[in-house]
């Protein structure tokens, strides 16, 4: 395994890993989170189904939010479900910065067993990604059908229908005394090959996609949150038997939730000054609550 890492010291948690198989025409990321998944999950006091939930919202959007390239980028995911017990989440990855929350109906989801189904959670709905490209200023968005046995199904199935490249995602989570792990594996066929080479047919039954699908394939749930096991063995083992890995260090990730007075005080002056009197309170201070950290701003203008 070719490794393009400046230090010697394998990687652990909140930290992602990218690697490529130049000889199959494929990418791909793997992460596992630990602290700063607890931070994230603190903000609200969710009950284990939410929290699982949450936490497999969270990996998928941070693998995806590894394939972007340049700084302010961002990557969101949101599902959203109008008669759902679970109505939105939304979660969203810039720059290391992971953040993530749940809105519910805790009444309905007190009445279900202990490991609903995605669509006893949603009843339906639809999974929207967002790519914010920084360099470019241009965002694109993919919509569909919120469908499958778990949100990764569902994010497989919108890589095939939108952006027609062929993907694998495994996830896993653990929760326990010690605290909550999750981690995930993305692999990609890329639809270009090596850069400057001649453009590949995307499709799923590819020769080198096969291959690659059927080894990342045998990943097992415990491995990706066994904290024992480095984010370079799991790769090891799954790829040893390739001429060449290539395998670089990702971004490091924390809790990043980016409201601030300041912040809010920059959306309200978008408002007209009538508007911004009517959200005031008697005291002349409007309150501003962020979802994603559970916290209350004032803001006084």
């Amino acid at each position: 395994m070719t490794k393009e890492i400046d230090s010697g010291a394998e990687t652990g948690f909140d930290r992602l890993l990218q690697f490529t198989l130049p000889d199959r025409n494929a990418r791909g990321r793997i992460v596992r989170l630990g602290p700063a998944l607890e931070d994230i999950l603190a903000a609200h006091p969710y009950p284990p189904t939410l929290k699982h939930l949450l936490s497999e919202a969270l990996v998928l959007t941070a693998l995806m939010g590894a394939l972007l390239k340049g700084d302010g980028s961002q990557l969101t995911l949101q599902a959203q479900a109008d008669e759902g017990i679970v109505n939105l989440l939304v979660c969203d990855f810039r720059g290391g910065e992971l953040r993530g929350y749940v809105q519910h109906d805790a009444e309905r989801l007190a009445s279900l067993g202990p490991n609903p189904e995605l669509q006893e959670l949603f009843g339906g709905g639809f999974l929207a990604i967002t790519f914010d490209l920084a360099a470019t200023g241009q965002r694109y968005q993919g919509v569909v059908p919120l469908e499958g046995a778990s949100l990764s199904h569902a994010v497989e199935r919108y890589f095939a229908q939108s952006e027609q490249v062929p993907t694998l995602i495994r996830t896993g989570i653990r929760g326990g005394h010690g605290g909550i792990i999750a981690g995930g594996l993305l692999v990609q066929h890329l639809p270009e090959g090596e850069e400057g080479r001649e453009r590949l047919h995307a499709r799923l039954d590819h020769p080198e996609w096969d291959h690659v699908a059927a080894l990342a394939g045998t990943l097992r749930e415990v491995e990706l949150v066994d904290a024992e096991l480095s984010l370079e063995a799991i790769v090891w083992r799954l790829f040893h038997q390739e001429r060449e890995v290539r395998v670089l260090l990702g971004d490091a990730i924390t809790r990043g939730c980016r409201c601030s007075v300041v912040h809010f005080e920059k959306v309200l002056a978008r408002f007209p000054k009538e508007d911004r009197n009517d959200m005031r309170d008697e005291d002349g201070i409007i309150r501003v609550d962020c979802a994603f950290c559970s916290r209350q701003f004032l803001i006084e203008d």
